[in-house]
């Protein structure tokens, strides 16, 4: 079988994944939970898939909370940000899939709950509607799909002091912008509508915006994308002009959170 293809925009080393893990424990302590409180988590033998599983800081979390008897599939195109499997819990399993490669045949219908999240910087528009219909074909009858995810288009910039200024911050907006059409997404509104026309039922969108202490946080977090970028781009002037604009972005952009269940 071939080798899934690893086009991932960020660098899978210490600085990414720490700032996934710490993005993870800003989310959860904004929304309060880890799976959303309508979902079941009470039953035996319970089977939940996490798609994108990344540093798998989200199955290590959910993993102390929910019955021991739970199973936890963590599914990614690369585990290289994952902790090594001797010293992960015996209840979680890892395995490569692709979201733009079709659903092995033993994962359909094989989930009570199938979670993703920070999927904006993975698929673009026309690629969510099918990865939403492969989301649901990995549920079984009755399960949930959770999908949780940061509106970019909703950032604004606002300034923690009236003489902070603004423009080394949207510069860097600009620049994220320009090196991949994935750093633009648009279509995270459109979630819920995906998740109708795939037939799911009784689709709750939860949407907020961060506190101002916590969207501090989250920015700071949002931050090292641009040096990660820096890091992984072959142009010398898009790192260069990184390094000079990142110093000056000091003002908060609360970003509105998205957490989406069906």
């Amino acid at each position: 079988m071939a080798t899934p293809k690893d086009d991932y925009v960020f660098t899978r080393d210490i600085l990414d994944n720490s700032r996934l893990n710490l993005m993870h424990k800003h989310w959860v302590k904004d929304f309060g939970y880890l799976l959303h409180p309508k979902i079941p988590t009470e039953g035996k033998n319970l089977r939940i898939a996490d798609i994108g599983c990344g540093t798998s800081i989200w199955l290590l979390d959910v993993c102390d909370r929910l019955p021991k008897s739970t199973q936890f599939d963590g599914l990614d195109i690369s585990f290289d940000a994952s902790p090594p499997q001797d010293v992960i819990p015996s209840n979680i399993t890892f395995r490569k899939w692709n979201v733009k490669e079709p659903v092995p045949e033993d994962l359909i219908g094989a989930f009570d709950v199938v979670h993703l999240r920070f999927f904006i910087y993975v698929l673009l528009k026309e690629e969510v509607p099918d990865a939403v219909s492969k989301f649901v074909q990995m549920l079984k009858p009755g399960g949930y799909l959770q999908w949780v995810d940061s509106d970019n288009e909703s950032i604004r910039v606002k300034r923690s002091k009236p003489e902070n200024r603004t423009e080394s911050l949207e510069q860097l907006f600009g620049l994220l912008k320009s090196q991949d059409p994935r750093f633009n997404p648009t279509w995270v509104p459109q979630i819920p509508k995906f998740f109708l026309d795939c037939g799911l039922q009784d689709v709750e969108a939860e949407i907020h915006d961060s506190p101002p202490h916590l969207a501090w946080l989250m920015h700071e977090c949002g931050l090292v994308m641009h040096e990660l970028i820096a890091r992984k781009t072959q142009n010398k002037e898009m790192a260069e002009k990184v390094q000079r604009l990142l110093p000056a972005a000091v003002t908060i952009p609360p970003i509105t959170s998205v957490s989406l269940t069906s």
